[in-house]
């Protein structure tokens, strides 16, 4: 029995910590093989507790696929549902560990409709195995995803030809399905493709090279993962690190701590603040084990400066002659994840990096057929559908082309009610202003010629939480019809209503002012009011009029021109009695002669026939909870 020291340990120990990590994806189409691969590298590699494998023999006898044979996939369908169809759902995140280097596997699905997963996996993958069925070659399914792996820029790509055991290891299958994936392959941004036919089932060129495959000379599956060059799909460049955290323990120390974007630094190295512009110098970058004398991504680090500058989270340090992308617009390929389509309507918050915001879609440019290619002019974007979309946000982002460098490229965005993340993006490239999209369409123009508003009906309803009304009241001059609409307004202000009153002080002295109390000018008058009201309304306003309107032909004119459906008229009933004791002053110079033209006096005042409410005075708060009811029972305020 070998016996190890503490010092053959920590040796080991360390020896595997200065291992390299390979993050890679599996896609393919539906039992192509892609878990039983995984499963096959973790079996074949020795890297099962041997629990796992009496659990994985016992579970391919009940529920496996694999007849009489172990069922590999068994060790990523995790899921209940996974394991019943035999399909992978979710994805699945699997990790190991070879004499060379580290894994973690992201097994994703393979049905269209979790585009979303297989995006979700990809986005941290340096690598990608696509699996074909070597009975069925490059189908669509293929196409599909090898573009959302282009689309991810993922730099490298096996064509993992599965199952050749079922075509009799033939040569030509293979050379076949090659040259057909190249052709389709040259079409995207892959630069390394390499071709690997194997049989997971039976572990051909899966760890080992297999002998029943003479004609093939290059590496196993797992050799070449072992190999495969990765180091310099980093951005060493370009130095961004976008703060996270400002670290303060005591008042002898700030320290600036995030993970490197891209990019090396080094003590003594000159750093910009962005937005702010302040330069500095790196002073040192402490660690627990003591100062590092250069830092580099993926590493997570704190920064000390020289000077004392004002940088919160969300704010990003670059080097001054290397500084990214500052704007509010760009273009972004957009995957949308979300069970709701996109509605040009919703703002969302935007996260990119440590900085959050808020964002808007200004346009899709065009939608993406994953599986064809074509792009098609629409008007919004469903679940797991892919656009070219621009997007303005609510304040300057710092970003890179998410082709140049993907962490300071990518963002998601983050519905604002929810908080559900209903898509991510890559970032092409800014879009100067002058090339902004007219958010004015053909259709917009018309309407801005005719006076019609671009907001419609429908969507100022929903932001108000009402209808655009006119309620207006009618009634004798005493009868106290205008408390009754200033305490309205007042009750609906407090509800969160939006409503505005109209009465004939108001209008009097300012937009009627040139106007007399002859019954021509009284006509004129409340035809102008009605007018406002309309408009008022069209906007979804409620509006509140308290006008005596003495006669039954002038209330039907309002209502014409507010529109009927829109015109409440609300009757305040009393006697002439009590709105003389009510408003003596007036009354009292009317019976003198002193003033003319008064409904009830010297003027014939007619009672409304069908008035939808009808008041007493001395119930003010009792009408005001009537009013409320009424309009809640014919859905104005609030809708429901």
């Amino acid at each position: 029995m070998t016996t190890y020291t503490h010092t053959d340990i920590r040796a080991f120990l360390d020896q595997d910590q200065k291992k390299d990590l390979l993050r890679l994806l599996t896609a393919g189409s539906v039992d192509d093989g892609k878990s039983t691969l995984i499963g096959r590298l973790m079996f074949d590699s020795k890297m099962l507790y041997e629990d796992q494998l009496a659990a994985l023999e016992r579970d391919s006898k009940r529920v496996g696929h694999a007849g009489e044979d172990i069922d590999y996939a068994l060790l990523l369908d995790g899921l209940k549902a996974e394991r019943e169809q035999g399909i992978t759902i979710d994805v699945a995140y699997r990790y190991f560990s070879t004499a060379k280097r580290k894994f973690i596997i992201a097994d994703t699905p393979g049905h269209e409709q979790y585009t979303r997963n297989m995006i979700t996996g990809g986005s941290t993958a340096n690598l990608a195995i696509i699996l074909i069925d070597a009975t069925r070659g490059v189908i669509t399914q293929t196409r599909r995803h090898t573009f959302l792996v282009s689309l991810l820029g993922i730099k490298h790509v096996v064509l993992a030809v599965n199952k050749m055991d079922l075509v009799d290891f033939q040569q030509q299958v293979f050379d076949e399905i090659c040259t057909d994936y190249k052709n389709f392959v040259t079409q995207l941004d892959i630069p390394d493709v390499e071709f690997i036919p194997l049989s997971a089932l039976k572990g051909d060129n899966v760890v080992e090279v297999s002998s029943r495959m003479p004609w093939y000379h290059g590496k196993s599956m797992l050799e070449f993962l072992e190999t495969v060059h990765i180091n310099s799909d980093r951005n060493y460049d370009d130095f961004r690190f976008p703060v996270q955290y400002v670290l303060r323990p005591n008042q002898g120390f700030r320290g600036f701590a995030g993970r490197i974007a891209s990019g090396i630094i080094k003590p003594g190295d000159p750093v910009l603040a962005l937005p702010s512009g302040k330069t500095s110098k790196v002073k040192s970058i402490p660690t627990y084990d003591g100062n590092l004398t250069k830092a580099f991504p993926p590493q997570s680090v704190t920064l000390v400066l020289e000077d004392e500058i004002d940088i919160s989270r969300g704010e990003m340090l670059v080097k001054p002659d290397n500084q990214p992308r500052t704007d509010r617009h760009f273009e972004a390929m957009l995957v949308w994840m979300d069970e709701n389509p996109l509605d040009f309507s919703n703002q969302f918050f935007i996260k990119q990096t440590t900085n959050t915001t808020r964002a808007r879609i200004d346009m899709i440019r065009h939608k993406i057929d994953v599986n064809t290619l074509e792009k098609s002019e629409v008007q919004s974007l469903g679940l797991n559908e892919i656009g070219r979309v621009v997007l303005t946000t609510a304040k300057p982002i710092f970003f890179d082309p998410y082709k140049k460098n993907k962490n300071t490229g990518s963002f998601v965005l983050i519905h604002p009610v929810s908080n559900n993340t209903v898509a991510v993006g890559m970032i092409l490239d800014k879009l100067e202003s002058k090339n902004l999209p007219s958010r004015i369409t053909n259709n917009d123009k018309k309407k801005i010629r005719e006076g019609k508003s671009l907001i419609s009906l429908e969507n100022r309803q929903k932001k108000l939480n009402q209808k655009g009304v006119t309620i207006w009241f009618t009634g004798l001059h005493g009868s106290g019809k205008n408390e009754l609409a200033f305490s309205l307004e007042k009750e609906l202000f407090d509800q969160g209503a939006t409503a505005v009153l109209l009465d004939g002080s108001s209008i009097r002295t300012g937009l009627n002012r040139e106007l007399d109390y002859t019954p021509a000018d009284r006509a004129e008058n409340l035809r102008r009011v009605a007018h406002i009201a309309s408009i008022l309304n069209d906007q979804g306003i409620i509006t509140i009029c308290s006008f005596i309107s003495r006669n039954n032909h002038l209330r039907e004119q309002l209502a014409e021109i507010i529109g009927k459906e829109r015109f409440h008229l609300f009757y305040m009933k009393t006697t002439l009695d009590y709105c003389r004791k009510n408003k003596p002053e007036l009354y009292e110079k009317a019976d003198r002669g002193e003033v003319v033209y008064v409904p009830g006096v010297d003027l014939e005042f007619e009672e409304p026939p069908r008035p939808q409410l009808v008041f007493d005075p001395l119930e003010n708060e009792m009408n005001i909870t009537r009013i409320l009811e009424y309009l809640e029972k014919n859905n104005i305020f609030p809708l429901t």
